[in-house]
């Protein structure tokens, strides 16, 4: 139930606290003073959103708080909303919570019914969601629409498959011929750059190996003789002035460790002219860089978009040897899953035959209590609704074609001697609002949420007023009612009364809301019951 409301800064509204109490709760008012303000509160507060308009102006932001009652615990929800960002925030139990999660607890914390809910009774499609809230297994909907899903998926790939078999097929010859090029010259990723490092090393070996002839050249040339020849020529001239001159001992001595150095400079560079490189055929790598040069002109794309064309054209050519097998898993795919929903379907079908039963007997049993005759009868025609209906001109979709599931749609017959019609197109206004407060009777019976009646005693008048404030009485007995009503005969049976007036201050428009006592109630519902305020009350009320 709703405890304890505040809304601060929205619309009309400045600062306004309201308390609840647990039974009937009603909110009167002129037309246009703003109770429409506090429903959109409500309804904001639990998820819906809310244009920034609605900030009061010269407020930075507008607030709803409320507190609740939900399985005996307190819960405190306030969402702000931001005039200048239209940002909102919301917190749950003084922490922030997301919108979403807000959204999803509403049902437990609100149940509104109104004028607009009237229009929703209209529509056929809600009318089948109301059977379908009654269905002892609910988990039924949640297989039947895994399953439509699933065979919609299947349908997808299918769809996109065959478009793209088609899609290939006419570029088949083409890529076939791509890829015989491709095989040719069998290109690898990054082959290219490894072969220019390869040709820069096989030069850079080149310009190495003339260096060491040259080298070994001037150290002994056979012809003319070298630098070694040289130093042994000039060790003879040192050994005969040693003889002469000891002095010349040390220099003899370091000629011979220079001739020792050449000497194994010589092997040194020998050894390395005898070596030979795995890469010195330059040839080789010439001609293969000029056939992968010719693979890039005649593809128009570089060695790397070749090698991943190459891998592409041949997943593209695999796939369309593949789509015979593809269609056959994808058709037995589809066929497995239409045989699930098909048994889904027919158990489907019988448990909204019969919750339509049990809901139009219970709905027949509260329209009597609501001023229709006792012979009102309530029933549901269900009308076959193919789940797949383009299925039906392929004659290999029959499996998907036979796949109807069955729509309910509200008849009734409100008067004994009339045939029964569907409810969208005989109900009057007044009709539709009673039968809404007996779905609504029916679906919320012994929860915690509070029940929001917003006017819906339109178009309904005279005795049948008075059952229905019985009704709605009867009702938050048993749990939380909001009422907005401009019927006295209503108003009169709350157990809090609320006045929603507008007043002008000093050049500014303010919604208000207040809790009336006793003396004002009675002022409150002869006004409301066209008397005049403070007089006796209209004979039409009865008494409380």
């Amino acid at each position: 139930m709703l405890e304890y409301l505040r809304i601060r800064n929205l619309a009309l509204i400045d600062d306004l606290e309201l308390d609840f109490a647990s039974g009937l709760n009603a909110l009167t008012g002129e037309t246009g003073a703003g109770k429409s303000f506090i429903l959109k509160a409500l309804g904001f507060l639990t998820g819906d959103k809310l244009e920034t308009s609605m900030v009061r102006p010269g407020a930075e932001k507008a607030t709803v708080e409320a507190i609740f009652v939900l399985d005996g615990e307190q819960l405190v929800i306030s969402r702000e909303l931001s005039a200048d960002s239209g940002r909102s925030r919301v917190s749950l139990n003084d922490s922030l919570s997301s919108q979403d999660r807000i959204k999803a607890m509403r049902p437990q914390l609100l149940i509104h019914a109104s004028q607009h809910g009237q229009q929703r009774l209209l529509q056929p499609s809600f009318q089948a969601q109301i059977i379908d809230s009654k269905l002892p297994d609910r988990s039924l909907l949640d297989t039947k629409d895994a399953l439509v899903r699933e065979i919609r998926s299947i349908a997808s790939q299918r769809e996109e498959m065959e478009d793209k078999c088609r899609e290939l097929e006419t570029r088949r010859e083409f890529l076939e011929f791509q890829q015989k090029e491709i095989d040719k010259v069998a290109p690898e990723a990054g082959e290219e750059e490894a072969l220019e490092t390869r040709r820069r090393a096989v030069r850079d070996m080149a310009f190495a190996r003339e260096a060491v002839d040259n080298g070994l050249e001037l150290l002994r040339n056979p012809e003319t003789g070298g630098i070694i020849d040289g130093v042994d020529k000039l060790g003879s001239v040192l050994a005969t002035l040693e003889k002469a001159n000891p002095a010349y001992a040390t220099e003899s001595e370091r000629l011979t460790e220079v001739r020792e150095f050449f000497i194994d400079l010589e092997a040194k560079l020998r050894r390395e002219s005898r070596e030979e490189s795995a890469d010195s055929d330059i040839e080789a790598i010439e001609s293969r860089l000029f056939e992968l040069a010719q693979l890039k002109r005649k593809l128009k794309r570089s060695l790397e978009e070749i090698v991943d064309l190459g891998r592409e054209i041949q997943e593209n050519l695999s796939f369309l040897d593949a789509c015979g097998l593809d269609r056959q898993r994808l058709a037995k795919e589809e066929k497995a899953a239409a045989a699930k929903l098909q048994a889904v379907l027919q158990q489907l079908n019988d448990a909204r035959s019969s919750a339509a039963e049990g809901l139009c007997r219970a709905l027949e049993k509260e329209l009597a209590g609501l001023g229709f005759s006792e012979h009102v009868a309530v029933s549901v025609e269900f009308t076959p609704h193919p789940l797949f209906p383009d299925s039906s001109d392929d004659e290999g979709n029959a499996h998907l074609a036979s796949l109807v599931e069955q729509r309910a749609r509200f008849l009734w017959q409100p008067n004994p001697g009339q045939p029964a019609q569907p409810l969208d197109q005989i109900a009057s206004g007044g009709e539709l609002s009673r039968f809404l407060l007996a779905l609504v009777t029916l679906s919320a019976r012994g929860e915690d949420a509070a029940l929001i009646f917003d006017e819906v005693d339109a178009g309904v008048g005279g005795r049948t007023l008075n059952r229905l404030a019985d009704r709605i009485r009867n009702l938050a007995s048993q749990q939380q009612v909001l009422l907005i009503t401009h019927w006295p005969q209503l108003a009169a049976t709350a157990d809090r009364h609320f006045l929603v007036e507008k007043h002008v201050e000093n050049g500014q428009t303010y919604t208000r809301c207040r809790r009336l006592n006793t003396k004002e109630v009675k002022a409150e519902l002869d006004r409301m019951a066209g008397g005049e305020a403070g007089g006796d009350p209209a004979p039409l009320l009865r008494p409380m």
